[in-house]
């Protein structure tokens, strides 16, 4: 017995030191930035050398690693780098926390707050990296989903954040966690072809089919067999979905044809998957409330407990569905997109799961997912040699294009509009009502559309940041994050050398539009304008010019200075943020606004970097079709003094090009016998007062 309490007593002992010599080695052993992410760690070790992760430890148990998300990513922020992580992983793949190490994302750093960004990250701790995760859903109600709430006006650097912790966190659990491994890859058979009817494709499982009947449906709860009923048509059944990986020659060929078949090939990159979807059943994939080229509420995949993410592709957006098989008549097809990052592997079953909403009592709802496996047959792949194993993961630009089709789309016809406007403008002066309305339109669109909607407001942040690009690794893809911004600039650079700065000045910013609205607002409320002297307004203009130079030195210095020296520009926080911002940055565009009732356009004339430094570019237009009479400027000063708001005509009736936005008011009065009075000089002589 004494033995036995001996022994008691030493283990006693021997626990207590433990723990107290746990404490000093956490204190001394566990970082701070890895204690937050690990609360109960005690010790870590050195960071493996075939894995740059750290095993992190409690007493001798593993909790789990951390790892920054740079040393397995490189997803590039709309600031032109990495937004560098540090994440803690469990070993059941559970995320432990997230901490930003560093990022430079101009929208969090001198626009929202860093807060922001953190309130978003916070979201994904105690989530496992298997979860299928949506952001800003719009329908919120499929089973086995995590949706989190995006961030306003921040929705490029979240799609970054969110792709570069799940990539990441991937890539370290299919290296160092059970039931995490990758399947072995397989590659398609590029070669095999044969010709097949759809039946054949059916028999062969190339085209799987999924019923599930009407009368199996309604027995599985009384309170869904209401749903199924209100539904049934007493022909078709509940389900019946046809699914088809149409990216393998021998079901895409015969299926689309060979023409549609590279068609659909070309909107894939490598890696990816198409999986198209059709549907004879009562109950459909997609709701009436789904929007083209997003994620369908109803629809979710799984692949060896790993959630894969299933994106319709809109392939039938510009061209109608067409066939090289007689088919069954459908009532919806669409194309869905399997990205090559959820580590899919097509030679593999898939889980797919279709999810039905239905009341289960006055107040609540509930949801029956049906599943269905679909195993390919296996003579449709090979074994991937390793040199072939590796596919290139879609681009984030490229995601984000394919997601902002339509708004691309729209801005191009606008743009299209703008050039007809610019070839046309001499026929189209000749109605000073058709140009009023369509320059009022044009101003509408630019302001909400293109400002407030695609937030297409460019910047001269976007100037100093290609200057830095180009004296370094230049990378295209920091420009192609943002497809509105990223045409926009395209049309402005060609424009700038054809017209000059008026392209942009007068018909594609949307502050600048804000402005014109103010003074017809103040037009409307007879406000007298304040008119600037010729001696102060040449001094006044080239203020500009010396903000552009101050602006691109600083930048050079510091990009964080001048990022936050930028904000003379009050483009983010009138048109990005919508005046919902820290009271001294509304106060300073509010002014602006004001002084924009006495002042026509005051900021564009005087302060405004970008127009200055696109004056610069087009200073020597190729095109000058501001037509102008010998009359113009001596005897006759009427488009200087009356029609000419921005103050862009010389004495002598010369446009100076580098101060016109091109509203084409001077050429409307020319090209109209009411308005231009020079015929009224030629019949009597005029005593020239000299204009100093």
């Amino acid at each position: 017995m004494r033995i036995s309490y001996l022994f008691n007593y030493l283990a006693l002992g021997i626990g207590t030191l433990m723990f107290l010599f746990s404490g000093i080695s956490r204190a001394d052993t566990v970082p701070k930035n890895i204690a937050q992410l690990f609360p109960s760690a005690t010790r870590i070790d050195a960071p493996l050398e075939d894995l740059a992760i750290t095993p992190v430890y409690q007493l001798n148990e593993l909790l789990g690693y951390t790892f920054e998300s740079d040393d397995f990513t490189q997803f590039i922020g709309f600031s032109g780098q990495t937004i560098n992580l540090l994440i803690g992983l469990d070993t059941k793949g559970i995320i432990t926390g997230i901490k930003v190490l560093t990022h430079n994302e101009p929208i969090f750093l001198h626009g929202l707050g860093e807060e922001a960004m953190f309130t978003f990250i916070a979201q994904y701790p105690g989530h496992s990296i298997k979860e299928r995760f949506i952001i800003n859903s719009r329908e919120q109600h499929a089973e086995d989903t995590t949706y989190f709430d995006g961030v306003t006006r921040a929705t490029i650097s979240v799609l970054v954040i969110n792709d570069t912790i799940i990539a990441s966190a991937l890539k370290v659990a299919r290296q160092k966690l059970d039931g995490f491994l990758a399947t072995q890859p397989h590659q398609i058979k590029q070669d095999f072809y044969q010709p097949l009817t759809f039946n054949q494709l059916l028999e062969k499982k190339y085209i799987h089919q999924w019923v599930v009947s009407t009368k199996e449906a309604m027995n599985i709860s009384s309170k869904l067999s209401q749903t199924v009923k209100s539904l049934a048509d007493g022909h078709d059944d509940f389900i019946d979905i046809y699914a088809a990986f149409v990216n393998i020659p021998i079901i895409g060929r015969n299926l689309l044809g060979d023409e549609e078949y590279i068609r659909l090939l070309e909107e894939l990159s490598p890696g990816e998957h198409a999986l198209m979807l059709f549907t004879k059943g009562q109950y459909s994939f997609i709701s009436k409330e789904f929007i083209p080229q997003t994620t369908s509420s109803r629809l979710s995949a799984e692949q060896g407990g790993f959630p894969v993410d299933v994106r319709d592709i809109d392939f039938y957006s510009f061209y109608p569905p067409t066939f090289a098989l007689a088919l069954p008549k459908f009532k919806d097809q669409r194309v869905f997109r399997i990205k090559s990052q959820s580590g899919f592997d097509i030679s593999q079953p898939i889980n797919l799961n279709l999810s039905v909403t239905y009341q289960s009592s006055f107040l609540n709802q509930q949801e029956h997912t049906f599943s269905y496996t679909s195993a390919p047959s296996a003579d449709l792949f090979e074994v991937t040699p390793d040199d072939l194993s590796k596919t290139s993961q879609l681009p984030l630009w490229q995601q984000i294009w394919l997601d902002r089709a339509a708004q691309i789309g729209l801005t191009v016809l606008y743009l299209l509009l703008v050039l007809w406007v610019f070839v046309t403008q001499r026929s189209l002066a000749t109605s000073q009502t058709n140009v009023h309305r369509l320059r009022f339109a044009c101003l509408t669109f630019v302001l909400l559309y293109v400002g407030f909607y695609a937030q297409g407001q460019l910047s001269v942040v976007n100037i100093y940041t290609l200057l830095l690009a180009l004296g370094t690794d230049f990378n295209i893809t920091v420009f192609l994050l943002d497809p509105v911004i990223f045409i926009l600039w395209v049309f402005v650079f060609v424009t700038v050398f054809l017209w000059g700065r008026g392209v942009f000045c007068g018909w594609l910013c949307p502050f600048g539009a804000l402005q014109e609205f103010m003074a017809m607002l103040a037009t409307k409320l007879r406000i007298r304008q304040l008119k600037i002297s010729p001696k102060h307004h040449k001094l006044a203009q080239k203020l500009k010019y010396w903000i552009l130079l101050g602006l691109v030195g600083s930048s050079f210095y510091s990009l964080t200075m001048a990022e936050k020296l930028a904000e003379i520009e009050p483009f983010k926080t009138s048109i990005t943020l919508n005046f919902i911002r820290y009271w001294p940055f509304v106060l300073y565009a509010l002014l602006l606004l004001v002084l924009s009732l006495k002042i026509h356009k005051v900021y564009c004339r005087y302060l405004c970097p970008l127009g200055a430094g696109l004056a610069v570019l087009g200073r020597y237009p190729l095109f000058k079709w501001l037509t102008r009479r010998k009359e113009c400027g001596s005897p006759c000063q009427l488009c200087r003094n009356k029609k000419c708001g921005i103050d862009a005509i010389e004495p002598t009736g010369n446009i100076n090009y580098t101060e016109c936005i091109q509203c084409l008011e001077c050429l409307v009065t020319i090209e109209s016998p009411q308005l231009c009075v020079v015929d009224k000089y030629n019949k009597k002589s005029l005593k020239i007062r000299e204009v100093k």
